[in-house]
């Protein structure tokens, strides 16, 4: 399953404060945009206050550094459904990466990667945000890099880095010209890249990716 990055605040109405403010801002900050959002309008749709919302998170910063470290939870639950869907089989959950990331490219409500957002929208290198964006990221490509050498496929690094290249630069794509065929052109390059590295065990035609 595509990791999600929003869930709707009415969706935790009853949900303790805590919870319903990061369910609001996970919505507002990933549709609207971290800078475009205030605390009393996170606030307002968390059916709660800005008192309240303070006491759990001391600044908006704090807040928007929980909102991340939640969207990367997310990340990581969709690499475990994977570890259980193909165990002890490196190259399928690969694949199985590159077909959850295809059919993510093309989710109803996909707006690009939540933390590469926030990356673009927090220049600030002391941010409290930039940390776990960037210890996101490296785990993402060392999971590739992992799953690449325990596959035996050659240079895994390198593999890594083209996979890591096109997924970001896929859902920049599917912003700025478009979501047309992108799913079954990035599929198709990830699965091409495999094939390059040498595992010698599928094709890229003739063989669709795990479902």
């Amino acid at each position: 399953m595509p990791p999600r990055t929003r869930v709707r605040a009415a969706d935790a109405t009853k949900a303790p404060p805590r919870e319903r403010i990061l369910a609001a801002a996970r919505d507002m900050f990933y549709r609207q945009g971290i800078r475009a959002v205030g605390v009393d309008a996170i606030a307002e749709a968390a059916s709660t206050n800005k008192m309240t919302l303070y006491r759990h998170f001391c600044s908006k910063d704090e807040l928007v550094a929980e909102y991340l470290r939640c969207v990367g939870a997310i990340v990581d639950d969709m690499w475990r459904d994977l570890e259980r869907r193909y165990p002890d089989d490196p190259l399928s959950q690969l694949r199985g990466w590159i077909a959850s990331m295809g059919r993510l490219l093309v989710a109803d409500d996909e707006r690009g990667c939540a933390l590469a957002n926030a990356a673009v929208e927090l220049a600030e290198k002391n941010h409290p945000a930039r940390p776990v964006i960037e210890a996101f990221k490296r785990r993402q490509l060392k999971r590739l890099v992992d799953l690449a050498r325990a596959a035996g496929l050659k240079d895994p690094e390198m593999l890594a880095d083209e996979l890591h290249l096109l997924i970001e630069g896929a859902r920049v794509t599917g912003q700025s010209i478009g979501r047309d065929g992108l799913a079954e052109r990035f599929v198709r390059m990830g699965e091409a890249l495999i094939a390059a590295h040498g595992s010698g065990k599928w094709q890229v035609h003739g063989e669709s990716a795990p479902s």
